[in-house]
């Protein structure tokens, strides 16, 4: 049967194929479909609008594209004065400094500033990281903040009820008093967004300095005793578990965390 003109052709844009295989992100590859360095089925292409199915054959910078690979989570405490991007215009060290050399290439799921610590998703699958970050998911994400101040439960009732920073809305926090030590306090934040800097800019709209913030929680995964530096894998059986994902090999769910791989780890500090 003839296909219908106006239904769209199978398979998947060559862009989405190749950055699921971890060679690049969807951008790049655009780039470098531009310089020429990408062929199917032995001709060179030269746009990005192109859909390819498996029958297909892709070479990129001369080497066949391996079959994409399933998705992988790991759990990243990310130390301070690291910032969450590939590279930096000014020059700072990021996140893709300190991972393990080992690493596959991978994507953050969301961002921390950089002068925050703890808890980072990483992922190889762009679309498993946009389907974490999207607020529908309804994950709550947990801090432990230190501010410089002496908050009560008053000060911090606008931050429960969703404060209006410079035009842009925040929804409601859960935030509690740890403890307060000296001028300053702890405080645990829960969110269920994360926009540019929230807490930070929520703390200062009710006359707080946050002077530590870590975040402990994204959803189900722990912090736990990660420490600075560390990366450890999310066994496929969490993930299954947990996001729903199917994997394409069998899973008997007694497969085994690889050890914990630490590289710069960063001076110990006080427990918070």
């Amino acid at each position: 049967m003839a296909q219908n003109p106006s239904s769209p052709p199978p398979g998947d844009r060559i862009a989405k194929v190749i950055a699921r295989a971890g060679i690049a992100s969807r951008r790049e590859v655009e780039r470098m479909i531009e310089a020429g360095r990408i062929e199917v089925n032995g001709k060179v292409i030269d746009r990005a609008a192109l859909n390819v199915t498996d029958k297909d054959r892709i070479v990129v910078d001369g080497k066949p594209l391996d079959a994409p690979e399933e998705p992988k989570l790991w759990l990243y405490h990310k130390p301070t004065g690291l910032v969450t991007t590939n590279k930096d215009e000014q020059g700072r060290p990021t996140i893709y400094d300190d991972l393990p050399e080992d690493m596959p290439r991978v994507m953050s799921v969301g961002r921390l500033d950089l002068n925050s610590e703890g808890l980072l998703l990483l992922t190889n699958d762009g679309a498993l990281k946009r389907k974490m970050e999207l607020p529908s998911t309804g994950w709550l994400r947990r801090y432990r903040v230190r501010v410089n101040g002496r908050p009560t439960d008053a000060t911090l009732e606008p931050l429960r009820k969703g404060i209006e920073v410079d035009g842009q809305k925040f929804q409601p926090m859960i935030v509690s008093i740890d403890r307060q030590q000296g001028a300053n306090a702890w405080l645990t934040v829960g969110l269920r967004e994360g926009k540019n800097r929230e807490i930070r800019r929520a703390m200062i709209d009710i006359g707080l300095t946050v002077n530590r913030l870590i975040r402990v929680s994204y959803g189900p995964f722990q912090l736990g005793q990660l420490k600075p530096g560390e990366v450890e894998p999310v066994r496929r059986k969490i993930l299954r578990d947990q996001l729903g994902l199917e994997m394409d090999t069998p899973n008997t769910g007694t497969a085994k965390a690889k050890p914990k791989v630490q590289r710069n780890r960063a001076p110990k500090r006080g427990k918070p």
